[in-house]
């Protein structure tokens, strides 16, 4: 597991990670989740020793990772797709890795069959898109067999087939009793690989909870109502309380009623409903009430 206590990292009198503490579980998906400049990539830093904390203690299984005597088998860490020598192939930058750790070699093979890259081993990895790129460096972090795996927006540059094998692979890989931490920004991909969740903004911990609980703080959700007079029934739900806006294909997006409470409403007018379904709270619209105020760029829509 990783266990981080009071973490703190300053870059001048910029306070990027303030206070922090979380633990990642072995045999759960962490997803680590903040806007832009929260202090996510830092402190995945501070875990695996590219960057030193100011105050606070992070270990991996106990201990520091400077103290770990083969690291790669105690880590895998994918901050930075890009960081590959383009000239090498992607085999030789999986054996100068394994050679360095003392690893078999067998295990070269092994990363690329399961990562899908044994056709383009030989393949330099400077002519590699983003996708396999990305692929080369999930290998990468799987030739030790750790126990422990960080990933920084793994996702990035996937074709929707490459998004669902990660997805797969991050859940194969905590079954296996593995504690997994991934970031992304994709909160659709972190509703349905993650476990647990660790919200931070501005470098402070925002929320450490499950999904289900998350989105279940946020409310109750909405309901989509659709009638063949749409105006007609808004005006009446409008005046019950409730708070409509307008959906998709002249539906209605209710909030402030419940599903059985717009069923009574609708049968007391002889109000035909042609859909009525509850629409849970997604873990998008959670997470953007959660972080409104630790946002540091916000837009305007036209």
């Amino acid at each position: 597991m990783i266990e981080i206590r009071g973490l703190t990292k300053r870059y001048g009198p910029s306070t990027v990670v303030d206070d922090l503490s979380f633990t990642v579980e072995a045999g759960h998906v962490t997803g680590f989740l903040g806007p832009n400049g929260a202090g996510k990539s830092t402190t995945m830093r501070m875990i695996v020793g590219l960057a030193a904390p100011d105050r606070g203690t992070v270990t991996v299984g106990g201990r520091s990772y400077r103290n770990l005597p083969v690291p790669l088998k105690d880590v895998g860490a994918l901050l930075d797709a890009g960081a590959v020598h383009g000239g090498r192939t992607a085999y030789d930058h999986l054996h100068a890795l394994a050679v360095s750790n003392g690893l078999p070699r067998r295990r070269v093979g092994e990363v690329l069959e399961r990562t899908g890259l044994l056709g383009v081993a030989r393949k330099r990895a400077g002519g590699f898109s983003l996708g396999m790129r990305q692929r080369l460096g999930i290998a990468a972090t799987l030739l030790g067999e750790p126990r422990v795996l960080i990933f920084d927006e793994p996702v990035n540059g996937l074709d929707p087939e490459g998004i669902r094998w990660v997805r797969d692979l991050m859940r194969t890989l905590a079954a296996e009793g593995r504690a997994v931490l991934v970031s992304s920004h994709l909160m659709s991909e972190m509703a349905q690989t993650a476990d647990h969740l660790v919200v931070i903004g501005r470098g402070r911990l925002i929320a450490d909870t499950a999904v289900s609980e998350l989105t279940r703080a946020s409310g109750s959700g909405t309901v989509l109502v659709r009638v063949a007079e749409p105006a007609d029934f808004a005006s009446r739900l409008s005046a019950a309380g409730a708070t409509v806006r307008e959906g998709l294909e002249s539906s209605l997006v209710v909030s402030g009623m419940s599903a059985a409470e717009i069923g009574r409403l609708a049968a007391y007018h002889g109000v035909a409903l042609g859909e009525l379904t509850p629409q849970r709270v997604s873990l998008e619209d959670a997470f953007m009430e959660l972080t409104r105020d630790s946002v540091e760029f916000s837009g305007v829509a036209a």
